[in-house]
């Protein structure tokens, strides 16, 4: 696939193997939170992964308002990573390739509405810059058949209830995790072996 060369040839794909082991932060939105915080969780180089919402007003920042589609958030997920085990530009890939379908717009599989879109929160001037340059290079070679509707976008970002967080894991059993769910991390164990962990 070229989104493999893609990445390849990112400036930041390359991770120093003899750097110094550190913590760095990625806002991703893209679709249910449940699904997003399931595949990151089996990334290496992952320590940590919170469900939130991104792109609101803190006081809007719950399930039940953000669910009305009226606040501005995205669900979103805070990944906490070494990049000296793997670098943005690789969250980057698995984020494009099997958390979700970047080319919906306003939704992901069976939900809809803004809150479900496709959105990069950039945490740093590099990341932003390099979010924009990734999304570019995958709409002129046309990896996908329809354009990127991922969003670049600015806010902060607000953890949700302790009842979302780890749901996959804690309830793996949960129709919506089987249907929707599931099969995002089998296609990341079968896409990106070396990323994968149990």
């Amino acid at each position: 696939m070229k989104l493999a060369w893609i990445v390849a040839a990112a400036a930041m794909a390359a991770v120093p193997a003899n750097a110094a082991p550190r913590s760095e932060t990625a806002v991703l939105a893209g679709g249910c939170f449940w699904g997003m915080e399931a595949v990151f969780e089996h990334v290496k180089g992952v320590t940590d992964v919170v469900s939130g919402y991104a792109g609101g007003s803190p006081k809007d920042a719950s399930y039940q308002k953000v669910s009305a589609e009226g606040t501005g958030h995205a669900e979103a997920v805070r990944i906490t990573y070494d990049p000296a085990q793997i670098s943005y530009a690789q969250l980057l890939q698995i984020y494009f390739s099997v958390a979700h379908d970047p080319t919906q717009v306003n939704r992901q599989g069976p939900d809809v509405g803004s809150s479900y879109r496709s959105a990069i929160f950039p945490q740093s001037p590099k990341q932003a810059a390099f979010a924009k340059a990734f999304i570019a290079r995958l709409n002129a070679t046309q990896v996908y058949k329809a354009p990127i509707a991922t969003r670049i976008e600015r806010g902060g970002f607000y953890a949700a209830e302790a009842y979302h967080q780890d749901f996959a894991r804690k309830h793996p059993y949960f129709p919506y995790i089987v249907v929707n769910d599931r099969p995002k991390v089998v296609a990341l164990k079968k896409k990106f072996p070396t990323f994968y962990k149990a």
